[in-house]
C-alpha cells in the first residue's frame, strides 16, 4: 500500500550553533582527559537529549556550586554566569572551565564597560533566563534595568536618561528587539548601544531561514526544548511569517500525528541547542507514515567556529 505524499522543507541553517558545539566539546574533552565525574553548573545547553547524552558519559549536572565536591572539575554553561560564581569556584579551589558562548561573553564585557563609565544599563531579555541572570551579575545590583516587551520599553524609567546604554540577550526575536530598541531610542535620544548587535548570528540566521519558508508551509515544526529561548522564538517567527500551524517539539516522540491531516508541505527547523540527530529521528518517523520528498532551503552557509579554552585544547602533534 502506498503511503500518502508529504513534501518536507528543511530550513538551513538549523540546529547546533558554534557556541553550543564549543560548550558540548568542552565537557566531552574534559571527560576524556580527566575522567568522570565532570560537574556542570546548570544545563550546559537547553536540550534534554544533549544533557542526558553527557550524563551517560559521566557528566553530573548541578544547580549550584555547593553540590560540587572539593577538588572536582566544574564547567559553567554556555549561557554565562554572574561574576560571583567563578569567584566562589576560585575561593574553593575548584578547577573551573568557562563554557560561556563568546558572543554572550561579549555582552558581559559591554555591560561591564558601560557600568565602569557610569552609565545605567537597560538589558533587553527574558526574566529568569540563565543568560539574563549571568549578564545582570556582571555589574553591581541596581545598575541594570530589565526590559522584556515593547510595553516595558514605553514605561521604563531610568534614573539617568542622559547616561544610558542598552545590551540584549543573544537569543531574542530579531523583529521584536528592533521594535523595542526603536521605542527606547525615541524616548531616550542619548541611548548608547553596541557597535554590532548583541543578538547572535546563529539566532539571526535561523530566524531568517524559517521566515523564508513559513508562508509556503501548511505547518512548521521547530525541534527544540521548551526552555530554549531561541527555539521558542523560531516558533513565534514562523507564526508571524504566515504559517498557521507552528509548533515546538523535542523529538519524534512528541509528534502529534493528527495535526498532519491535510498537511502537504511541512517545514522543519531546529533550535541552536538541538542536535541534528533529533531532526533525523523526526524524518525517520515521518517516513514510516508518509512518502517523503525532502528539500533543503538554505538561507546562508555558517562556517563559524569558536576556539576552545586552553584547559581542553589538545596539544599539537610533535613534528
Amino acid at each position: 500500500m502506498s503511503l500518502p505524499p508529504l513534501s518536507v522543507i528543511l530550513a538551513a541553517p538549523r540546529g547546533f550553533c558554534a557556541g553550543v558545539d564549543r560548550a558540548v566539546q568542552i565537557v566531552e574533552r574534559l571527560l576524556e582527559s580527566r575522567g568522570a565525574p565532570v560537574y556542570v553548573r546548570h544545563e550546559i545547553v537547553h536540550n534534554r537529549f544533549v544533557v542526558e547524552s553527557l550524563e551517560k558519559k559521566g557528566a553530573v549536572f548541578v544547580d549550584e556550586l555547593d553540590a560540587v565536591p572539593d577538588g572536582a572539575t566544574v564547567v559553567f554553561s554556555a549561557h554565562g554566569v554572574p561574576k560571583s560564581v567563578p569567584a566562589e569556584a576560585k575561593r574553593r579551589g575548584l578547577l573551573h572551565v568557562d563554557a560561556t558562548c563568546p558572543l554572550v561573553a561579549k555582552v558581559h564585557l559591554e555591560a561591564a564597560r558601560h557600568a565602569g563609565a557610569g552609565d545605567q544599563i537597560i538589558l533587553i531579555g527574558h526574566a529568569g533566563h540563565p543568560e539574563v541572570i549571568g549578564t545582570m551579575g556582571q555589574v553591581p545590583d541596581g545598575r541594570i534595568l530589565l526590559v522584556e516587551t515593547r510595553a516595558d520599553a514605553e514605561t521604563v524609567m531610568p534614573e539617568t536618561p542622559d547616561k544610558l546604554a542598552y545590551v540584549t540577550q543573544t537569543t531574542l526575536s530579531v523583529d521584536e528587539t528592533r521594535d523595542i530598541v526603536a521605542i527606547l531610542k525615541r524616548r531616550f535620544p542619548a541611548l548608547a548601544g553596541p557597535k554590532r548587535e548583541d543578538i547572535c548570528f546563529a539566532t539571526t540566521n535561523r530566524q531568517a531561514a524559517v521566515r523564508a519558508i513559513a508562508a509556503e508551509c501548511d505547518a512548521v515544526w521547530v525541534i527544540g526544548a521548551p526552555n530554549s529561548s531561541n527555539s521558542r522564538r523560531l516558533v513565534e517567527v514562523a507564526a508571524s511569517a504566515g504559517c498557521a500551524d507552528a509548533r515546538l517539539l523535542q523529538g519524534a516522540e512528541e509528534i502529534d500525528w493528527a495535526s498532519l491531516e491535510g498537511v502537504s508541505r511541512l517545514g522543519i527547523t531546529a533550535g541552536a541547542s538541538a542536535p541534528e540527530v533529533l531532526v533525523e529521528g523526526v524524518l525517520a518517523a515521518l517516513a514510516e507514515r508518509r512518502t517523503l520528498a525532502v528539500e533543503t532551503a538554505r538561507h546562508v552557509v555558517e562556517d563559524v567556529t569558536f576556539k576552545l579554552p586552553p584547559e581542553v585544547r589538545k596539544p599539537a602533534a610533535a613534528g
